[in-house]
Formats: structure tokens, sequence, C-alpha cells
């Protein structure tokens, strides 16, 4: 069963006829011996690979058109009529394309009466509706009228990629006016009509003035001249116009999400096709099995074909002990528990599974005690030998997500004493971005083999069985797989590793050895006061209200403030304030960003975004938090992920303690819950500005780095190198200014940036950062040189040798490019920040094992670490702690860390 909990990965939608005619049309007409034509085949093909390359993803689905008649044809009889019948030698390909696709295992949707235009967009929607982000993959700039916060669309062939700001940039206006924009000018392709000599600048300026269609209609006696008298003359046309290039998101299709999944390739379909086109190379790749990787990480991937599965289940004593006796000669094997649980503390061992060799597995059954259930051997005796195999420090233990099953062993008295490799963590740190990191996305990526769903033996939803609940003919082939798989993906990744010493140092002296660090702080958790948080909620609750009833004086009605259509019926329609964006429905948008814009227009956006925030507060923390106690133990046990964000930082959930807002009242209120045990007290240790050092360091600046040494207030001394004023003399406001324009800059900030935040003109925040970089010529030049190293090379590495790959850094879409330049200069900065600190937690954990009855690390959240110490021990814990941190990682500036006590979190932080 699979531990590891992750973020949804991206759909994406190719529009499959767009990627036919283009390829058809882009690529010289290519013929196999047999005279038979095969260059749209090649391309469309050719695009595929290529996309699913770069984004990974198991949901995907390509999307063509039929022949039939839609509802356009209905209600506009000439909707199409001037294209051409396409031609023979293109319509002779579309089957062996459509067979080729079915065989690489991708889903392929083409329905009668629905246009693929439709289908995409109905797809997409539900998509988003289920929090997926969505790719669309395609050259038709109808689809812009799409793209939102999580829609983005790509362009295989001309290699760009459309956000919300790129649709901007490329058509000048929003994606929510699209739909107008194109009714405007019409469409000769596909016979739409529009209003005749307005092409794009046309369109785009009267949006521009007029914001949509509608007002446009409405002030069309506004236009003057020529092209005033053609809008009006078409205007009973502009309505018919508007739907025949409206995308539908609602149709009736009987297509679930589960239906875009992919499937394994009919690797022999692939050869009989590859041979009729006489596709050579791909006849080859595919006999060879030749994977190329597109993030630079080397692979030799066996098929699925060539390793031959030999899985056993064990049920008596003989059989373990001649499965322990094999693992214990060969000194390395995959170990991997099957629970019934994902929260590691309270999970029961249902099972364990063994590999000592890829293609082998063993499965262990413990606990099934479904009906009939076979006679299983017993838990003491099957984990006195895993213990055996545990205790010997020459044998290696492999895991996927070792962190899990060393919790679970641990709840059995189980200890992992030898070496340890965690394939997980394996792969998160030879490419930490551009793939998922659970065991079947790794399987499907690096081994071109699917594995077994948890769904598929266990089921979905409401009806989903534990493990203890299946079968053993069911479960038995899913837990040796599992392990079988592990073991094969540790193969693929130590060979990895051993080529990138960097990389293999990483990997070898912080991500493992972390991993008992984490185990032990999940493991203890952290006390809260209960009584404080219902007290606090109680609080939240009048606020709440209050507010609520500040609204409704102000608006002259009751209505529900969670409601975005209610709330949009308010704003837009009562109040009249101005609908500055859209969602992908075409409804005036009420997202925090719109909101805080609409806050200069009136106070109730205001009083909104404070109910928004002091209701999340409440149903996050303050309600949820006390749920979160594990009875057991009456403490929150929160789970850290090493493998999640890009940079290295830790994340945290159940409960995600790294989002508790500590810049409002009610924010740190919350963090006063967070109490030690009696006679004990919390010690609170956080680096200063550690990434402002780490700048110093890589940058070498002079002047940085003596200010830094001097012990300077380093914002004073950038405000009056900036302004030109004695330190002495530098005001509040300049303070915080520079303090913008050093944390800024961290981030690669721009002018225009920095002027919103500043609240000045961007001339004036052009000119901040011209004589920052004057006063600081090491940190220009630090950054001119990042980027041209990440242009040249593809990644940037932290002081420890932690790698982020930047596959955008020279994409032809400057936005992307530019996002990938800002990444360059702060992920070094922030990833060395997060070795730091994880170098900290190790060297003090080593130390707070021998000293364990006084003080235990129980919380890290940013660049704050925070223990459980006895009082008597505090004086002690301060000097060492600090002493521990400041030295984990040498730097030309000193480290300063800030280290306070008190009776709760709040007042030790």
């Amino acid at each position: 069963m699979e531990k590891l909990v992750e973020q949804k990965e991206p759909i994406i939608l190719v529009d499959g006829s767009s990627y036919l005619f283009r390829a058809y049309h882009a690529l010289p007409p290519l013929m196999n011996s047999k005279g038979k034509p095969t260059g749209a085949v090649y391309g469309v093909t050719n695009m595929l690979k290529k996309l699913l390359t770069e984004y990974p993803t198991h949901h995907v689905a390509v999307v063509f058109d039929t022949k039939s008649k839609n509802f356009r044809h209905e209600i506009y009889p000439d909707y199409k009529a001037n294209r051409p019948e396409m031609p023979e030698e293109l319509a002779s390909q579309i089957k062996p394309l459509h067979e080729l696709i079915e065989a690489m295992g991708i889903p392929l949707i083409a329905i009668d009466g629905i246009e693929a235009d439709d289908v995409i967009g109905t797809l997409a929607k539900k998509a988003t509706d289920s929090d997926h982000q969505v790719i669309i993959s395609t050259g038709d700039k109808d689809f812009a009228q799409l793209v939102s916060e999580k829609i983005t669309l790509i362009n295989t062939m001309s290699n760009t990629h459309l956000d919300e700001a790129g649709v901007f940039e490329k058509f000048g206006v929003r994606p929510q006016q699209i739909i107008d924009y194109l009714a405007l000018m019409g469409d000769t392709v596909d016979n739409v009509p529009g209003v005749p000599g307005v092409g794009p600048k046309t369109a785009v300026k009267w949006l521009l003035e007029y914001q949509t269609l509608d007002n446009l209609i409405d002030h069309a006696h506004d236009i003057k001249g020529k092209i005033g008298d053609k809008l009006r003359d078409k205007i009973d046309y502009l309505p018919l116009a508007k739907k025949l290039v409206t995308i539908h998101q609602d149709m009736n299709l009987s297509l679930t999400l589960n239906d875009l999944l992919t499937k394994p390739k009919d690797t022999e379909k692939l050869r009989e096709l590859f041979t009729d086109l006489e596709f050579r190379s791909w006849l080859k790749e595919l006999n060879s099995n030749a994977i190329n990787d597109a993030n630079q990480i080397p692979a030799v991937i066996p098929s699925e074909s060539k390793t031959q599965k030999k899985y056993q289940t064990i049920y008596t004593e003989a059989e373990l002990n001649d499965l322990i006796k094999i693992c214990q000669q060969k000194k390395i094997f995959v170990l991997d528990a099957e629970t019934d649980s994902l929260f590691a503390l309270e999970a029961n061992l249902v099972g364990v599974s063994l590999s000592y060799e890829a293609g082998q597995g063993a499965y262990i059954p413990l606990g099934h005690d479904y009906e009939n259930a076979p006679i299983q051997l017993e838990k003491a005796l099957v984990l006195s030998k895993i213990q055996h195999l545990l205790a010997d420090k020459n044998n290696l233990c492999i895991a996927q997500n070792l962190k899990y099953d060393a919790q679970v062993l641990e709840n059995n008295q189980v200890t992992i004493h030898c070496k340890t490799f965690d394939t997980m963590l394996a792969s998160y740190v030879l490419q930490s971005s551009g793939t998922r990191h659970d065991m079947d996305s790794l399987a499907k990526k690096y081994l071109n083999y699917t594995t077994i769903s948890f769904e598929e033996v266990a089921g979905k939803g409401v009806k989903q069985k534990t493990f203890n609940q299946i079968n053993l003919t069911e479960a038995s082939p899913y837990a040796c797989e599992d392990a079988d798989v592990t073991y094969r993906l540790y193969q693929h990744f130590s060979e990895n590793l051993e080529h990138l010493s960097k990389q293999h140092d990483v990997f070898d002296n912080i991500e493992m050895p972390l991993v008992s660090v984490l185990q032990k702080m999940e493991r203890h958790g952290v006390a809260i006061d209960v009584l404080k948080l219902k007290q606090q909620s109680e609080e939240l609750a009048i606020k709440i209200t209050s507010l609520e009833q500040q609204v409704y004086a102000q608006c002259g009605s009751e209505f529900n403030l969670s409601s975005p259509k209610q709330l949009q019926e308010i704003l837009y329609d009562k109040l009249g304030l101005p609908a500055l964006e859209k969602t992908p429905t075409g409804q005036p948008s009420t997202s925090e960003a719109v909101l805080q814009q609409l806050s200069d227009f009136h106070e109730i956006p205001k009083l909104i975004l404070e109910y928004r925030s002091l209701s999340k507060l409440k149903s996050t923390y303050t309600d949820r938090l006390p749920e979160q106690i594990f009875t057991e133990t009456n403490r929150i046990h929160t789970s850290y992920h090493q493998a999640v964000t890009a940079t290295g930082r830790l994340s945290s959930s159940d409960p995600n303690l790294q989002n508790i807002p500590i810049r409002t009242e009610e924010g740190r209120k919350i963090r006063q819950a967070f109490v030690p045990e009696s006679g004990w007290v919390l010690v609170s240790a956080d680096y200063s500005q550690v990434e402002l050092r780490i700048m110093a360091h890589l940058s070498k600046d002079k002047s940085l780095i003596q200010a830094f040494h001097d012990n300077e207030d380093i914002h004073r001394c950038t405000a009056a190198e900036v302004f030109g004023v004695a330190r002495a003399e530098v005001t509040d406001l300049q303070r915080r200014h520079a303090k913008a324009i050093n944390f800024g800059l961290l981030y690669g900030m721009s002018a225009f940036g920095l002027a919103k935040q500043i609240h000045a003109s961007r001339e004036e925040a052009q000119q901040y950062i011209n004589q920052y970089f004057h006063r600081y010529p090491g940190v220009k030049q630090y950054m001119d040189n990042i980027r041209a190293q990440a242009k040249q090379q593809g990644y940037v590495e932290t002081l420890t040798g932690r790698r982020l790959y930047l596959p955008e850094i020279n994409a032809k879409n400057r936005m992307r490019q530019q996002a990938s330049e800002r990444a360059a200069i702060n992920a070094p900065m922030q990833g060395t920040a997060a070795d730091l600190i994880k170098l900290a937690m190790i060297h003090l954990q080593t130390w707070i094992d021998t000293v364990s009855e006084n003080i235990r690390m129980v919380l890290q959240v940013h660049d704050e670490l925070v223990f459980e110490v006895k009082k008597e021990f505090v004086d002690t814990a301060k000097v060492v702690i600090q002493e521990k941190m400041v030295q984990a990682l040498r730097l030309d500036v000193p480290l300063e860390v800030s280290v306070g006590v008190g009776q709760n979190w709040d007042v030790a932080h």
C-alpha cells in the first residue's frame, strides 16, 4: 500500500485534430516503401512522445473530431462550410495513427455529435473541479479562452507556453475576453461571421476600451468612421458568432477522469505498426528498450518481458527461514510494510514483503482477518527474525518512503540498525521537480513499468477495503510487486548516484540521516492546550459574527459570505463594483487578489478578506487541532515530508504547521496553544536573516560580508547605502524599503514588483535597485553569473551540491524564461538554507540521543527549531543548540541564531 500522500498530478488534454493538420502541413510528404503516406503519423507521434517526456503524467487523452455534425451546424448550417475535403493522403493516415496512439497506452477520444474542442473544455472543467492542473496541448488560438490559474496551453511545435499572463502578452486581451475577441474578427476557416475589416489590433483596441462585446455593442454608436459603420451593420450577427466560438465546458459526457488513465504499452502492436510504417529508429528503440531520460539522469531500463517475476506467499516457518537466510547472505534486501492506515503511529502491521533481487518478491501475511483467511505465521516469530536482519550493521535495508516503514516497525518494537536506502529520497535528490516520487510514478518513469494500483485490489471510495480485508490471492502479488519494484528502483538510482558525487553526498549525509531524526520528532509529537484553543475558537467566532453583521449593515441584506455566487451578486450587481477579473466560466472573480484591489473602492471587500482569514484560522487550527490529538499520547503528531518542495525545504501535513500565520495577532495566538509537559519548557531557536547571509557568502560582496561581520543591522546598512544617508539618520520607512529590496532581490524581484511593494513609481524602484547594485556589485555579478550558468548547464546547485533543474531556463516564452531565471537566483540560497537546518537537526539529534531524558526536538518550521527541555537543563540546552546550529555549515559570514524560552511556542519564539 502506498504511504506517500502526493499532490494531484496534472491532466494533459491533446487537441488531436490540431496535431494532425499541423503535422501534415509541417512535414514533407513521407512515404514507406509501399507508397503509403506516413508523415502525419510520424509528426503526431513525435509530438506526443516529446510532450509526455516533458510532462510525465498518468492522466492524458488525445481528442479527435469525427465526421458528424454538432450543435453549431444546427444553429448555423454554414458552419465550416468553406472547409475543403480532407486530402486522401491525410485521410489514409488516420486509422494507423489512432491504432498507434492506443498501442502507446494513451486514451483516444472521438465522440460523434460533439466537437473535440467541447470535449476538451468539458474534461478540463471536470479536472479543475477535482483540483487537478490541466495542460491543453494545441496550436488552436480558440483554447486561449479556457486559460486560467489551473489551465495552461502548450504548443509542442513552437515550444511555447501560455498561462494567463502569456495570453495577454500574445493577444493583448485577457483569457476572459478571448471569446469576444474571436467573435469580432470571425473565422474564415470555420466560416464564422465577424465584423469585416476587424483584425487583432482593432479587436484589442475595442476590448481594452469597452472590456466586453456586450458593452461594445451598447456603445456601437460611439465608433466613428467606416469601421463603425461595419460594426453597426454586423451587430445582429455578433451574438451568433460568440456562440460559435465559445468552447462549451458542460457537455454531457459519460467519461470520468479515470477514463484518462494511461495503460501499459502494447509492445507487440507497436512493433507491428513501426515495422509497417517503417519508423526504423523507433523500432530499434523499442527492440532495445532504450528510453531517453529528459532530465539528464542516465537510465538503463529493463522491460517487463525481460524481468521474470518469482513471487511467493510465506505461510510456514521453514519458508520464512529460507527467505531470511537468503536475505542475510545477499546483505541487500527490500523491506515493505503493509498496514491498515496511512497514519503510521496507529497503523497495524498486516504483513511484510521482502525482495533480494529484481523480479523476486515474497509476502509474509500476518494480520489478514477476512472470512476463511488462511492460517498465518505468528507476528512475534516473524518480527524476531526480521529484527535479526535489521540488527546486522553490514546489511542494507532498502525501502520506498523508509520513514513510514520504520515508524510501523517501531510500533512493534522493531528498530532498524543496519544501513538504509530510501528510493523515494534517491529520486528526490537526483531530480526534485519534474516528477512525483511515489513508487507508481517512479516505476512508470524509470522502469517503463505499470504497477498494480492500491485501488485495483482494495476498491474505491466508501467501499474501499483496508489491507487486512483483502484476499491474499490479490494482496500477495500486490505486496510482492511493491518490494520487487522498489529493488529495481534501487538498482537504477544507486547506479546514477554513483556518477554524481555531490548528489551522492547530499543523499548520504543529509537526506538519509534526517529520516531517523524526523521519525523521532513525529513519534514524540507536541502537546497543545485544548482549553486555550477552545477559548480562541470562541473569540474568533465572535469576531467572525461581528464581521458578518458589519457586511450585512453596509449592503443592506444578509447573505452567505462564503458563497462566491452570492458574493458576486452583492459586489457586482448590487454595489456595482468593477469586474476586474473573471473566472474560467466567465463569472466576475471574488479571489483574494481581486478583493484586495476592490478594497480601494469599498469597505465590504476588505471586511470579506478579514472574514475569510479568521474563518480559515478557526476551521484549520482552533477547531481542527484538538481533533488531531492522538489519544494514545494526548499529543499532535505532524508528518514531515522530505520529497515535496523543489528546493529541499521540509513540508508538513496533518496538521500543516508550516502555514500558521505569525504576522497577525490571531495567528500568533495559535502558537500560544503549543505547550510543554509539566516541569518542562519550550526552547525556540531561529536562524536570523539566513538567506541574506548565504547571499553574502555566494556573492563574495565585500561590503555585504563586512556588514555581517560587524554585526550591523543589514537593512539599515542597505538603506544608508541606497538612500545616501548616514546610518543613524535612516528613517523607519527607509529601513522598510531597504528590507523589501534585500529580500526582493533574493527572489529576483523586478523594478515593477518592488515598486508595487513599496508603493513607489517604477522609475524610483529601478533607481533604488541600480543604487543597491552600485553599492553591492558582488551581488549583481553573482546574479548575472548564476543566470548564465543555469542557461549553460540547465541547473543550479546549493553549497552542499543539491541540484535544481530548470528545464525552462532557455524557453522561448520570455515570461517562463524569466520565472526560471528568478528560480536560478533564489534556489541556491533557499536550498542552502534548507540544507543548513537539516544538517543542524542531524547534529543536534546525535547530541540529544546522549541526553534524551532532558531534551527532545519537537518542531521544525522554516528556519526555526523548537525543543521541549526540562527546566533544569535549559541553560545547557541553549548553549549547545546555538553552538550546533551556528557550526552546521561554514560560511564567509557568521551565522546568527536567536534562542528563546517560554511556557508556550509564541513566548519562546
